[in-house]
């Protein structure tokens, strides 16, 4: 994730006019077709306890997460993604950019290797080859491309060329001269290297993979770009950016950074190429140089980013055309080191309870459930039964929460333990304050999630029906199928 360094222009009201929009416009929607736009995860490994790959594939299924991005090409992870209809993007790490861009014999044992031995039983949509390269790897730039296209022979000697499509994500630090959008360009310095991969990419309609973070145009450009216009919030009139070439008003750097692609482009006398945001997202916990890292942020710009992406928003230069996008990322990498964001870009805990609750309501199937409004208090595992015992003793004494099924001879005291007991104790208090701030914490031994534990406790085992997924999934349901039968 590099930073997206910019030289911010007071945007005046002057009037330049743009021609062969039209043109542009027909072209992108030709390549584009069809296909609905829609928004996918990047699944880091810098985990700890990560899910197993069977695991990880139930879990996504749980969350109606139906497009993914892996940074390599797990042979496990692509095993149990079959017949799953998950649609995938798979990584060729920048160590092996070498190996595959100076043997091309060594590209097609790749793509028979992780290609055609899973598709198409595993939906392999991609191949994301190399991840910012030209501007974190340099010194590999001349063998980018090389790189690209064995990779992309390999496919076609395969017939997949079609199908499984071939580019390279790329840094926004790369473009130059970024607002306004239409005065955008690549980095010339690497122009040499870059025409060739955009012709590439157009020749074989591929699409250009952008890693595009409003977030660190926000902290670069403090006190000049508003926080409400990173976190796609509404604007008055006088906080709108202008273009003052096109004319264009922007509520929203996001819009702004990819038109600021597709200027670059057109710069390069390419007009035909769709821009896909292969990462995005804001951290939501970070030190005291990063303030505005934080669990608030972090929701609304996601939660704001999975409406902008699914209602098909578009952006001013392109109002037709939505990009789909990647956020960054599924779990918290807590095995990353400094800074604290690093570890914090997540929209789960390692363990799948979610970092916040997403509000995606009315955003179509993405995300199990609208959790805007169905929000429990559960017991935390791990905690000391003593401490959940004090914290279950005075939900139901002093808490004054509806403690009457969970007593002998009622529907909801098995299983007798004090950690169901106590998740029903505290959901029922959590929800009694109107889920109020603070009224699940019990002393640090409860948690919010999305599962109801009034509802899965009752058929005497614990399992998730929300965004709370615990780990050996496969398991519980197995038991849970067992524990039915037998009435």
């Amino acid at each position: 994730m590099a930073s997206f360094n910019l030289t911010l222009l007071l945007f005046l009201f002057l009037f330049s006019p743009f021609s062969g929009q039209g043109k542009f416009i027909a072209d992108i929607q030709h390549i584009q077709g069809k296909d609905e736009p829609y928004i996918g995860v990047n699944i880091g490994t810098d985990v700890s306890n990560l899910l197993s790959p069977s695991d990880l594939v139930s879990f996504l299924q749980l969350q109606k997460i139906n497009h993914v991005r892996i940074y390599d090409a797990n042979p496990d992870l692509l095993k149990a993604l079959a017949r799953t209809k998950i649609r995938v993007i798979i990584g060729v790490p920048n160590n092996q950019l070498i190996a595959i861009g100076s043997s091309n014999a060594t590209a097609a044992a790749w793509i028979g290797r992780n290609v055609a031995a899973f598709y198409p039983e595993t939906a392999i949509i991609a191949v994301a080859v190399g991840d910012e390269v030209l501007t974190t790897m340099p010194s590999t730039a001349p063998l980018l491309l090389p790189a690209i296209e064995s990779l992309y022979n390999a496919l076609v000697a395969s017939n997949l060329q079609n199908a499984v499509k071939v580019s390279t994500p790329h840094s926004a630090s790369l473009i130059l001269d970024p607002f306004p959008p239409s005065q955008a360009f690549f980095n010339t310095s690497m122009s040499q290297y870059l025409l060739p991969i955009v012709k590439f990419l157009s020749k074989t309609h591929s699409p250009l993979m952008m890693n595009l973070y409003p977030y660190y145009v926000f902290m670069e450009n403090k006190g000049v770009v508003p926080l409400e216009n990173s976190l796609f919030k509404p604007l008055t009139p006088s906080k709108e950016m202008v273009d003052p070439n096109t004319l264009l008003h922007y509520t929203n750097v996001y819009d702004a950074m990819i038109d600021s692609a597709y200027f670059s482009m057109k710069n390069l006398n390419i007009t035909d190429v769709v821009v896909l945001v292969s990462e995005t997202g804001w951290p939501s916990k970070g030190d005291s140089k990063e303030p505005y890292a934080t669990l608030d942020n972090s929701d609304t710009f996601n939660s704001n980013l999975i409406k902008h992406v699914i209602d098909r928003l578009g952006t001013p230069f392109h109002p037709e055309i939505t990009s789909s996008a990647y956020i960054y990322e599924l779990f918290n990498e807590d095995l990353r080191s400094s800074p604290i964001s690093e570890a914090n870009w997540g929209l789960f805990y390692g363990n799948t309870t979610p970092v916040y609750l997403l509000h995606v309501s009315g955003s179509g199937t993405f995300m199990a459930n609208d959790t805007t409004n169905q929000t429990y208090c559960i017991a935390m595992d791990g905690m000391d039964k003593k401490t959940l015992q004090t914290a279950l003793d005075w939900a139901c004494g002093p808490g004054r929460a509806n403690c009457s099924e969970i007593q002998p001879g009622e529907p909801c005291f098995q299983p007798n333990n004090v950690q169901n007991h106590a998740s029903y104790a505290f959901n029922s208090y959590y929800q009694m304050e109107g889920r109020a701030y603070g009224s699940c914490d019990f002393k640090g031994v409860a948690m919010i999630t999305t599962s109801d534990p009034s509802r899965s406790e009752r058929r005497g085992i614990w399992f998730a029906t929300g965004s709370l997924l615990p780990v050996g999934y496969s398991k519980v349901m197995k038991m849970l199928s067992v524990k039915l039968s037998e009435g």
